[in-house]
Order: structure tokens, then C-alpha cells, then sequence
């Protein structure tokens, strides 16, 4: 970490609080191995933290993106590891021991996913060395012993993205607080000119995300784009393929506009470009499966009403949290394409309404849903701990 500091220096950011923090991601976030929300969550959290003091990645991924990553944007260090197995298959559960040597110098260790194999293993390494370890859950994860060992009980604080994710850890009383989560407000933002035009969808294409049901809700009279990957390997092939051709046949007949790629240059400009972007999840698929924590937060939902455009979303999970009905865009039960096209509908009719709410969404996002803040805020508990002992 003393090279972490000096990087700092040269680059002439601030030295900050001093706390030597390392991040541990089990999915590296970059264009070739981008997988949702959570590999952003992570990675972006720890650039605001390495503005405000000495702030390492560490995380996982194959040899191209290691060499991609040694260019990673100051003065964040990334340091990746490549695993040399994958229970059961999972890719988001890699399992290595040589990244424990990137946590040797760190005072605070902050995982992201619980039940990993390389949380466990760092929660291990830090109960044997007398470090901090922190937990934010970001709702991933795989085979792995947490489960059996209850590792819960050696963590100091489990550091949550909303009060619906807090209340899946109620057992470890004392232990919970609140961060939330971040967009980088200065990438997503209003551009000048901007259109209407659009219905947007961004996130990976699953079941539990009810695609369908916003399919359902569109006419041919505007055009729906839907921004993501089929990926899912807990859900297995035949079902992926299954929900993909359910998509692709809802579709026909509609101007419906598949997109598996999209930097964030042009995420930017399809928010800007949207009259709304729905977050249509559900509780229970099209399928019969259940699914109890389909949102632990939703942050394609603030990338939106960073660029001041409106949102409609399920009153599922968390999003309640995110969503301010009728303030900054809706809430509609879920399972529900009526109710998403009686929205979309109100939203074509009143413009300058809809105008003002992608206004207040921004506003909000500003006020409370910064990447800076969400990394004030976990310093702060950072110091208490250190403090108390």
C-alpha cells in the first residue's frame, strides 16, 4: 500500500482518511467480462474510495483482461487473479489462494457477495491476521462452506445496498447498516437535445427481470430496445434458450430491438434517448420459478434518472426504495403489462410532467446516490470499527 500512496501523490489526489482498504470482487468488471450490476457496483465503489484514500481491487478474471487491467484508471490499484476452479462450474464463485497475498496490507478487507469462496477465504485470512472484513451482499454467489460454517459471526459489518437487502441478514443483529449505491453522475447525464423516443430496458435477459411482461405492455407505435446478455449458467441452457424465443415470439409483429452489447457511452445516449426505462422484475416468473430477492437494488434504474429520464418499475425488492411514485416515475405491481402500458401511455400524454419528473430524479440522485457518498459512507463505519476495537 505504501506504492498505493505514492501513485496517489503523483496523480495529486488527496491523501484522505489513510485507512489501506482492499476490495474483493469474484467478477471483474470490464467491456469483455461485464456481467450486471453487482461487477459495477463493486468496481465503482472502489474508484470513488481511491480518491479518498489508499484503495486496491482485487478480483478475478482471465489472462486477456488481466493485461487489459494493468491500465485500470488511477489511482485505484486492480490486481486480478486467475482461478484454478470454478465449483460446480460457477463463474462467479472462482476459487484461487495466491489473492490473499494481495490483502496482507490492507486494515480493511471489504468482500462483495457473501457466499463466495474467495469471501470465505479472505474472512478466514482476516480472522487469523486481526483484520476488518466487511460484507456488502450484492445478491450473487454459489456453492460454497459459508453456508455450513456460518461465517456471518466472524464479520464486523455487513454494509447493505437498501433496507430490503438489510432484512435478509436480521440475524446478525447490530451488525447491518445502510450504504446504498452509486452512479457517476458527471458519465450519466442529461445531454443537450435530447428525444423522447424510446422504451429502454438494460440488464441481463432472465426470467426473474419480466422482459415478457414489458414486451407485453409496448405497441407498434414506439420502439422498445432491450440492452443485455442472456447469461446465466444456474439457469442452464435449455432454459435460456427457451426464455430468449419466448422474447423473440412476444416480439414479433412490434418494434422490439434486441441489443447484446452497449458501452457506457451509449448506454448515455439510449437513456437520453428514452421517454422511460422499465425495470419490469417479478417474485415469481413466467416459468412458476420463485424468485424472493429479485432486486437488491436496481442500478440501471439510477443510471436513468441520472440522465434525468424517467423510470417505471416493479414494486418488488428494493425498488420501492429507488422509486418515488409519481415524483421521479412509477410503481406498478408486477406480473402486471396493463399496468406498465397504462403508464407508458401516461407518460406519452403528459411530456412536460414527464419532463419534470426525469428532473427530480436527477435532483435525487445527486442528494443522495453518488459514488462519492456511498464511499464517505463506508469510511465512516470503517473508522468506528477501527475505533471501537
Amino acid at each position: 500500500m505504501i506504492a498505493l500512496a505514492r501513485k496517489r501523490a503523483r496523480h495529486g489526489e488527496p491523501e484522505g482518511e489513510g485507512i489501506r482498504v482492499v476490495h474483493v470482487s469474484p467478477a471483474y468488471f470490464s467491456e469483455r467480462s461485464i456481467l450486471g450490476g453487482g461487477e459495477r457496483y463493486a468496481t465503482e465503489l472502489a474508484r470513488a474510495m481511491a480518491r479518498l484514500t489508499p484503495t486496491r481491487l482485487v478480483s478475478f478474471a482471465s489472462q486477456a483482461d488481466e493485461r487489459e487491467s494493468l491500465a485500470a484508471e488511477t489511482p485505484l490499484e486492480v490486481r486480478l487473479f486467475r482461478p484454478f476452479w470454478y465449483p460446480r462450474g460457477q463463474r462467479t464463485n472462482p476459487v484461487s489462494l495466491r489473492f490473499l497475498t494481495a490483502l496482507a496490507d490492507a486494515d480493511i478487507i471489504h468482500c462483495h457477495q457473501f457466499h463466495v469462496v474467495a469471501t470465505t477465504l479472505a474472512i478466514a485470512y482476516a480472522r487469523a491476521t486481526g483484520k476488518r472484513v466487511f460484507i456488502t451482499d450484492l445478491g450473487g454467489g454459489g456453492w460454497d462452506l459459508s453456508y455450513r460454517l456460518d461465517t456471518g459471526r466472524w464479520v464486523d459489518g455487513f454494509l447493505h445496498l437498501s433496507e430490503f437487502s438489510a432484512r435478509r441478514f436480521a440475524r446478525y443483529e447490530g451488525k447491518n447498516r445502510l450504504i446504498f449505491a452509486g452512479v457517476d453522475v458527471e458519465r450519466f447525464r442529461p445531454l443537450p437535445g435530447r428525444t423522447y423516443e424510446t422504451v429502454l430496458y438494460v440488464g441481463r435477459l432472465l426470467p426473474h427481470k419480466g422482459i415478457n411482461y414489458l414486451i407485453e405492455a409496448v405497441d407498434a407505435t414506439i420502439e422498445l430496445r432491450v440492452i443485455g446478455r442472456l447469461w446465466e449458467p444456474q439457469l442452464g441452457a435449455t432454459r435460456s434458450a427457451e426464455y430468449l424465443d419466448l422474447l423473440r415470439t412476444l416480439a414479433r409483429g412490434k418494434r422490439v430491438r434486441f441489443i447484446s452489447d452497449a458501452d457506457d457511452e451509449r448506454l448515455v445516449r439510449e437513456y437520453n434517448a428514452a421517454l422511460a426505462v422499465v425495470l419490469p422484475s417479478v417474485y415469481t416468473d413466467v416459468f412458476g420459478a420463485q424468485h424472493p430477492t429479485p432486486e437488491l437494488f436496481g442500478l440501471t434504474l439510477l443510471e436513468a434518472m441520472a440522465c434525468a429520464t424517467p423510470v417505471i418499475a416493479t414494486a418488488v425488492g428494493a425498488l420501492p426504495e429507488v422509486v418515488e411514485d409519481g415524483v421521479t416515475g412509477f410503481l406498478v405491481p408486477p406480473n402486471d403489462a396493463r399496468a406498465l402500458a397504462d403508464r407508458l401511455r401516461w407518460l406519452r400524454q403528459h411530456p412536460e410532467e414527464a419532463r419534470r419528473m426525469g428532473e427530480r430524479g436527477r435532483a435525487r440522485v445527486l442528494e443522495r446516490f453518488t459514488w462519492e457518498a456511498v464511499a464517505r459512507r463506508c469510511l465512516a463505519i470503517y473508522r468506528e470499527v477501527l475505533r471501537t476495537g
